[in-house]
């Protein structure tokens, strides 16, 4: 099995293209879709974020980090939730990405999970990794 993340992204086109759409209908179809990933045994996780008024960024071009409440103005496009899936190729990502209910001026981007086992396993810190792993304390 193989890990990738469906980064669901939003831009003022795709919330523009909402203000007629009943949100009803919204919830149906993530509900349709995300119940496919789960008869299908591919949804791992998924959840949706709340607006950027109630986030805030992390700058670290400075030496002591600057914490900005939202909403971002400067942002372009807003993560607005994601799924994690766990399929056997890239090809199966693709097609469930492909399959998601979104709409003009939202995006997608899949992206692969990495795995423990991919790092150097004599690193400390990879080590103690897979020990929090094996305990339950990390999924």
């Amino acid at each position: 099995m193989t890990r990738y993340m469906l980064i669901l992204r939003s831009t003022p086109e795709a919330e523009k293209a909402m203000e007629n759409v009943d949100f009803n209908d919204v919830i149906e179809a993530m509900g349709r879709y995300n119940e496919e990933l789960i008869k299908a045994g591919v949804l791992l996780a998924g959840e949706g974020l709340a607006g950027p008024e109630d986030g805030f960024v992390v700058d670290f071009d400075s030496d002591t980090p600057v914490v900005t409440d939202g909403p971002y103005t400067e942002a372009k496009e807003l993560f607005n939730g994601f799924w994690m899936l766990g399929v056997s190729s890239i090809e199966e990502a693709k097609q469930w990405a492909r399959k998601c209910p979104l709409g003009p001026g939202a995006r997608l981007e899949v992206r692969r999970v990495t795995e423990t086992e991919e790092f150097p396993q004599d690193n400390e810190w990879v080590q103690k990794e897979l020990k929090w792993k094996k305990e339950g304390v990390w999924q």
